[in-house]
């Protein structure tokens, strides 16, 4: 059960600023969220393998390939657009 104490608290840890009609509106929001993920811990999941995702997922990446149909952009080429550069390197700001 969530109290409005909780919801301070809540709140005080992701920098909301909550009013007494937020607390009064949310606490049984939240209680009811709760109360579900009890329902849910009831379920007998004996002999039920874990699922990370509700659809299977498959690799999407192309194969790794030396050559092939792409060409790689030349030095020059990858620095063209670059808003600052220095030797033949993209240059960044420091960072200390």
């Amino acid at each position: 059960m969530i109290t409005k104490e909780d919801l301070e608290h809540i709140g005080w840890l992701s920098r909301l600023e909550l009013s007494d009609e937020d607390k009064e509106k949310y606490s049984p929001k939240l209680n009811s969220i709760l109360d579900y993920f009890g329902e849910l811990n009831e379920v007998d999941t004996e002999g039920v393998e874990p699922t990370y995702h509700v659809l299977p997922l498959y690799n999407v990446f192309r194969e790794d390939e030396v050559g092939g149909t792409t060409t790689s952009l030349t030095q020059d080429e990858a620095l063209s657009n670059a808003p600052r550069k220095q030797d033949g390197f993209f240059k960044a700001p420091r960072m200390m």
